[in-house]
């Protein structure tokens, strides 16, 4: 509510003179009212003279402090173009070309697969109990980048909903975990473009109990021995349909029940479950007691489906976060080469977020130290050919698109790699 205060108006009085008929009195009247009207004459003019002197006064002020605004303002407009300069010249600087603060949305827990990405937070970062979340300053190699990043988690911390939709449902978020098979399905609802790849191979495995299933060396043999395959309903389907589409698998194996518990595989034993190189085996064999032995596994790049993990954003968004990006990829690759060349710190960050975080999910140091080891050992962090980290190859992703569509996957007819991926903000220098 306002309130408006009026200057109150006072009343003008005025005196009055009385005469009467007496010629002297008239006379004095008479000289009176000449004195009176020289008076009026003269205070008639002072005021006037006062009058322009005050017009004069203030239109010499308001054009003094109309100049001075003026060259406030070209000042003020010339150190921001000289700061955008200085900005633009240095490639760690995000300030005024990146939103800030930059929100990236995880599609699980923190893990060492994302590794590169939780290392971008500043040791000032501060963890959101409750939201699920950790946000600090974004760094890059240790730099302050003068920007802050937020990262979020996914799977329980968002319902559980896929991460393009969450990208849809949440347009504060301007990145986030992609996977190239689910961009294919989901494009024609959702789009999204991949910019980054930090792993050069994804790390999904299939795995059995070697000593239930002594026979069984790869996925196909699974497929021949009728082994049941334990996948989750959504992600697991999808790579299990183009199995079956490709004749390696029939559709009577597929049980699309998993929900992540080692129940199942520890009792039946001869059953085989989908999980990821870095962490599945590791638990299987040092955490979950029960079972307490190594497990056998093949990648699903390795059997032909040769997948790609991204990072990315809308589709839609591409001009508007292209000056980001452009400096923002690059910090992403070298973040990626930091986190290969020595995990210490990565880890020591996303063992912290989990402990902080104090959910269901657990992860110990001894976790984080196998998954960069794994990385290592198996080669899925990697320059690949060209000594790029970071890349796609396009062939693979559509490869990807037509072993979907071949599956009865709901993917468009005319879908090409290109529409899903990019390599444009990668720097070529960046690499292993």
């Amino acid at each position: 509510m306002s309130m408006v205060f009026k200057h109150p108006v006072w009343p003008d009085h005025r005196g009055l003179i009385m005469t009467n008929s007496h010629p002297i009195r008239r006379c004095l009247a008479l000289l009176m009212a000449v004195a009176l009207v020289a008076a009026a004459c003269s205070s008639d003019e002072e005021e006037a003279t006062t009058a322009t002197t005050a017009t004069t006064a203030t239109t010499a002020a308001t054009a003094t402090t109309a100049a001075t605004a003026t060259t406030a303002a070209t000042a003020a407009t010339a150190t921001t173009a000289e700061t955008a300069a200085e900005n633009a010249d240095d490639p760690l600087d995000l300030s005024g070309v990146c939103p800030n603060p930059f929100v990236i949305q995880a599609a699980w827990f923190p893990q060492g697969s994302d590794a590169m990405i939780w290392n971008l937070l500043g040791d000032d970062y501060i963890v959101d109990t409750e939201n699920k979340s950790a946000a600090g300053t974004l760094v890059a190699s240790g730099q302050d980048t003068g920007i802050s990043v937020e990262v979020r988690l996914g799977g329980p911390a968002i319902g559980w909903q896929p991460v393009p939709a969450q990208l849809y449902t949440d347009d504060s978020i301007h990145l986030a975990s992609l996977r190239i098979n689910e961009s294919a399905t989901v494009f024609e609802t959702t789009p999204v473009l991949g910019v980054i790849s930090p792993m050069h191979i994804h790390p999904q495995i299939v795995m059995w109990d070697p000593e239930a299933l002594p026979d069984v060396q790869t996925l196909s043999d699974l497929g021949d021995q009728g082994v049941t395959i334990n996948v989750f309903a959504g992600a697991g389907l999808e790579f299990a349909n183009a199995f079956v589409a490709a004749g390696i698998w029939s559709e009577d194996q597929i049980d699309p029940s998993y929900d992540g518990s080692p129940a199942r595989f520890i009792t039946e034993e001869n059953i085989a479950q989908q999980g990821f190189a870095d962490n599945e085996p590791y638990a299987y064999e040092n955490l979950f007691e029960e079972f307490g032995r190594p497990v056998a596994f093949e990648l699903l790049h390795d059997a032909g489906f040769e997948n790609y993990g991204a990072w990315g954003i809308r589709s839609g968004d591409i001009e508007e976060l292209r000056p980001c990006l452009e400096k923002l990829v690059p910090i992403i690759q070298q973040s990626t080469v930091d986190y290969f060349n020595d995990g210490a710190r990565a880890q020591g960050l996303v063992v912290e977020v989990n402990r902080q975080i104090d959910d269901y999910w657990v992860y110990e140091p001894d976790q984080a130290a196998n998954s960069w080891q794994t990385f290592h050992d198996l080669g899925l962090i990697s320059n690949g050919d060209n000594g790029m980290v970071g890349d796609v190859i396009f062939d693979r992703v559509q490869a990807i698109i037509d072993l979907q569509r071949d599956g009865g996957l709901d993917v468009p007819d005319d879908l090409r790699a290109e529409d899903l991926v990019t390599n444009e903000f990668l720097d070529d220098s960046i690499g292993l």
